[in-house]
């Protein structure tokens, strides 16, 4: 006989009768567990909370109580916020000791790329030059017309001064000058 046709060892019906008693013997051993796992958590919070008589307390005395309660609460806070800090500080550490064996071993881990849709004119954009760029850049501006400045036409400067000059007394003393 060749190995892919094996017979074997117990029938069908007995591999059935194998499987559901190991079931119900796994649901049995699961019960149990958890009734366990509820008596453990009962008998330890027994322990570390007892219970409060109140009965019978005047109003100064739950005041105390309330008191002492209020700075257990105080205790307990400041210590699970000095786990977290540790657990967190323990994170990073764990963090960067494996990154230095990735680093050490060769194997750098590569990040996860998101892929990104291009248009056909995105992709036309990043190949082409810069100066194309610059070229469309320009020729989709809108094109503004200045106004021509009026050019004096330069004539005799004796013509200029008589024609700007509004008093005859400062007239008369440039034409003494001369």
């Amino acid at each position: 006989m060749s190995e892919g046709q094996r017979k074997p060892k117990y029938s069908a019906t007995r591999r059935l009768l194998l499987k559901t008693k190991m079931l119900k013997k796994a649901e049995k051993l699961l019960v149990q567990e958890q009734q366990q796992k509820k008596v453990e958590r009962e008998s330890a919070l027994n322990e570390r909370v007892p219970l409060l008589k109140l009965s019978g307390l005047s109003a100064h005395e739950l005041q105390e109580l309330c008191k002492d309660l209020h700075q257990k609460i105080d205790i307990v806070d400041e210590a699970r916020y000095d786990l977290a800090i540790k657990v967190s500080r323990n994170d990073v550490e764990i963090q960067s000791l494996t990154q230095k064996i990735y680093e050490l071993k060769g194997k750098m881990k590569r990040p996860n790329l998101k892929r990104v849709k291009k248009s056909a004119d995105a992709m036309l954009g990043s190949i082409s030059d810069t100066k194309l760029m610059k070229a469309d850049f320009k020729a989709n501006l809108k094109t503004v017309k200045k106004e021509e400045e009026r050019k004096e036409e330069v004539t005799d400067w004796r013509k200029n001064v008589e024609a700007m000059s509004g008093m005859e007394g400062r007239k008369k003393k440039f034409n003494a000058g001369q």
